[in-house]
């Protein structure tokens, strides 16, 4: 051989049997203990027993740069746990052992048996030499058995073993024959994307990335030591970036779990009973892996800009349409012909103010000509100027309600047949105002002690799931999830600044009103204070703050959405569905609204309620039975609030008046409702709310927080479109700006649920079964369809408000004695 010429396979390989030979020790496989030479490709037979075991040399040569990849497929046809047949494969820098029948271990101490196995073995690192390298595999096989135990191996080298970008590839695995493969990152690749795909549900398998380690993690008992991982059905996807692997380099590991139940199957039926062990269970399953570029830093830029320059178009669009309104308001103020018809919202002399009416007085008292049997009221008490409002929130309601008059008369005027808006709104104004103020403080407060704990909770998921691998924990749309930092699905979270954005929006077209309206008091630029709904803009601000924090809490629920933490997404919403049913009644009823602390209260009673359905909703009957009963009473309890305007007490004695009333308009004569509209309102507002309470005591929904929300948003549209009819009856106008808000938000609110409804995870299922519903990006390549979902539920929420804000302007003009309440 000439000098620094590498010896060929042969060369070698007869140098290690001459070694064998004469080592002291025998090795107790081919003649004299030496070991038998392999060949790649060749089936060997054979038997061992305790005084004789088989060791097998394989040698092969490597070019430089090249990864081989060599597989071990044995077979042994004994069923005696006790004595199995025992592989060792040593290699150059590591042993892989293993032993046939291979035992897999299952739930309730079921256990899996497989006489045939089939292992790959871990790469040897690309040589860099110039010349070809030679490299040997030795497989020692053994038992401890007093018997002779048959075998079979075969060693052969992989053809397929490196997988290549955009380029499909099938295969098949099963619980014993796992397979993974290798993967390079191009050099203008940061980013790719993992796809996995089977026709076949079951059997459950995991998908698993790995770094290039020795050994590698390919059984189910250990898939889940080493790098990121998750299960699957029909279809898996994995992000994973170049800056995760300082190799640039990454093994992607197959593995078939021997049962489905983490995939949401049962246990195999042939199992069933007292017979817990099972052999060679046909597990097989053909897959196909395709390995993708995801985006590049670009999409991301443009995702960002696209996501704020959208929703900021709305502050333009609102300071044109304020700019536009101003130069009207001027115009027609210069010339002497300003209508409330401007959509501003603020009252304008088109009436002259009399000198006599002072700006402390009862606002809103009854004419005499308003109704026979309604007298002048006047506070004994005249208030400081309007101009002297405070916000402070430190007083209680206890101290605003200090009108004793309006005791003793409001049981009179509020059981009138015909009730208008002077009958409802006789309070002091700056009382009621800070009382709807407490609304804005409180919901600052909730929201602060909420969202804290909150966050830090998401802040601990997002770190488990980044330090386990564990990408069951979370359920994302993993075909269009892009990481960002420490996040793994960094759009889910972008597309929620629409709220946050709308909602601080709102609260500055809320304080400009309330600016106008405090700058009109105050320069006596309004025709008393008898004239258009009462402007108390406290729930106003609570609303816009309970949309911010819908976009903060949604965005802390998607850092990584599962069962556990849904009502993060739903708190809000129930409270802003609260907060707009309670303005609507505000609007006519200021003076017998709730108070703050009575509705947030509720809320507090609905979110424990959500609670406690997530926790005990699936499977407690008892639980939809007690619900359903609270659902019902409360139903009638505020039925009967709405319908004797807050003058049916509601204590221990409630069901004996109600039987009472039950018995002389129901049974002793059928008279006609004395408030026929609130009666027609009341009755089909009861039979949806009963509908609600059945359909859930029948089917038992799972996602039990969105059943709570339905019901929330079918009240609130229920009363919205009462609400519309009964202002059409009555006369009244629905002026331009209001009116493009309701078709705004009608068709906002079509095409925003259209995308609610296109399921791409559910955390009702088990995290395969979700990845079945996984889609790709729709928009920009970076955003979802539920991100879609996101922008246009912000933007038809900002539109409801407008809707709720703007709805009676046309009333500014109009005296509150010829106002109706419905």
């Amino acid at each position: 051989m000439a000098g620094g010429e590498p010896p060929t396979p042969g060369a070698l390989l007869c140098a290690l049997l001459w070694a064998a030979a004469a080592a002291p020790t025998p090795l107790g496989g081919g003649p004299g203990g030496s070991p038998a030479p392999g060949a790649f490709g060749r089936l060997y037979r054979g038997a061992v027993n305790i005084s004789a075991e088989r060791l097998y040399a394989f040698a092969y040569s490597r070019q430089p740069g090249q990864v081989d990849a060599v597989r071990v497929y044995v077979n042994s046809s004994s069923e005696n746990l006790q004595y199995p047949v025992l592989f060792v494969v040593r290699q150059q820098k590591g042993v892989l052992s293993w032993q046939v029948p291979l035992i897999f271990r299952g739930l309730y101490q079921r256990t899996y048996n497989y006489q045939e196995v089939s292992r790959t073995l871990c790469p040897s690192e690309p040589a860099s030499e110039t010349g070809p390298s030679e490299q040997i595999i030795f497989v020692d096989v053994a038992s401890m058995a007093p018997f002779n135990i048959a075998y079979e191996l075969l060693v052969t080298r992989l053809e397929n073993f490196q997988l290549e970008t955009n380029k499909p590839f099938n295969f098949t695995a099963s619980p014993s024959q796992p397979q993974y493969f290798l993967y390079k990152f191009p050099q203008d690749v940061d980013s790719v994307i993992i796809k996995v795909v089977s026709d076949a549900v079951y059997p459950c398998s995991v998908v698993s990335v790995q770094d290039i380690v020795c050994p590698v993690y390919d059984l189910d008992h250990n898939v889940e030591f080493n790098g990121v991982y998750q299960s699957m059905t029909k279809q898996a996807a994995i992000t994973v970036q170049r800056k995760d692997f300082p190799g640039e380099q990454f093994f992607v590991v197959f593995v078939i779990k021997p049962e489905d139940y983490a995939c949401g199957g049962s246990v195999p039926s042939s199992i069933h009973g007292n017979v817990n062990r099972t052999w060679n269970l046909q597990r097989t399953k053909n897959l196909q892996v395709t390995i993708v570029p995801s985006i590049n830093r670009s999409v991301y830029i443009q995702a960002m800009f696209f996501s704020f320059l959208s929703f900021l178009s709305f502050y333009l669009g609102s300071v044109i349409v304020a700019f536009v309104h101003y130069i009207r308001v001027r115009r027609k103020a210069s010339s002497g012909r300003l209508s409330p018809e401007d959509g501003s919202g603020i009252m304008t002399s088109s009436h002259p103010i009399t000198s006599s009416t002072p700006e402390g007085s009862s606002y809103g008292a009854i004419d005499e000509s308003s109704s026979s049997g309604g007298r002048q009221l006047s506070s004994p008490e005249r208030g400081p100027p309007a101009g002297s409002d405070t916000d402070s929130s430190v007083e209680e309601e206890s101290d605003f309600d200090t009108m004793p008059e309006i005791e003793s008369d409001k049981n009179v005027i509020r059981t009138k047949v015909f009730l208008y808006l002077s009958d409802l709104s006789r309070k002091d104004r700056r009382i009621v105002s800070k009382k709807y103020k407490i609304y804005f403080w409180n919901i600052i407060t909730i929201a602060v002690f909420y969202a804290l704990p909150v966050i830090q909770l998401v802040i601990t998921y997002q770190t488990v799931v980044n330090v386990t691998g564990n990408q069951d924990i979370c359920y994302y749309n993993f075909l269009c999830a892009h990481p960002l930092g420490v996040l793994s699905a960094f759009n889910n979270i972008l597309s929620n600044v629409g709220h946050t954005l709308l909602g601080f929006l709102f609260l500055l077209i809320v304080l400009r009103r309330d600016i106008l309206h405090r700058r009109a008091m105050e320069m006596k630029d309004i025709y008393t204070l008898d004239y258009g709904i009462p402007k108390h803009f406290g729930l106003f601000y609570a609303m816009g703050i309970a949309l911010m924090m819908e976009g903060v809490l949604s965005a802390c629920y998607h850092v990584c959405p599962n069962y556990s933490n849904f009502q993060f997404d739903t708190s809000f919403m129930y409270m802003i569905a609260g907060l707009c049913m309670l303005k609507l009644y505000q609007t006519r009823h200021p003076d017998i609204n709730a108070s703050a602390y009575s509705a947030y209260a509720s809320f507090a009673v609905v979110i424990c309620l959500a609670v406690l359905g997530v926790v005990f909703g699936k499977n407690g009957m008892w639980f939809w039975v007690i619900f359903s009963m609270i659902h019902v009473l409360a139903s009638l309890a505020l039925s009967t609030q709405i319908y004797y305007m807050g003058r049916f007490k509601i204590d221990l004695g409630i069901f004996r008046r109600a039987a009472m009333v039950l018995y002389t308009d129901c049974i002793q004569q059928c008279s006609r409702p004395m408030y026929m509209d609130r009666m027609v309102l009341l009755i089909v507002g009861n039979l949806v709310n009963w509908s609600f309470a059945v359909f859930g005591l029948v089917y038992r929904p799972r996602d039990f927080a969105s059943y709570i929300l339905g019901i929330f948003i079918c009240n609130l549209l229920l009363y919205l479109a009462f609400y519309i009819i009964m202002k059409l009856r009555s006369s009244e106008k629905l002026l331009p700006i209001p009116l493009f808000c309701i078709v705004a938000t009608a068709v906002v609110w079509a095409a925003a649920l259209y995308f609610f409804f296109q399921t791409l995870s559910s955390w009702e299922e088990t995290p395969a079964e979700s990845r079945e519903k996984n889609r790709p990006c729709i928009l920009l390549g970076f955003f979802d369809d539920h991100d879609v979902w996101h922008f246009l539920s912000a933007a038809a929420l900002f539109f409801s408000f407008l809707v709720l804000l703007t709805l009676d302007d046309d009333l500014d003009t109009v005296r509150r004695d010829k106002i109706p309440v419905f």
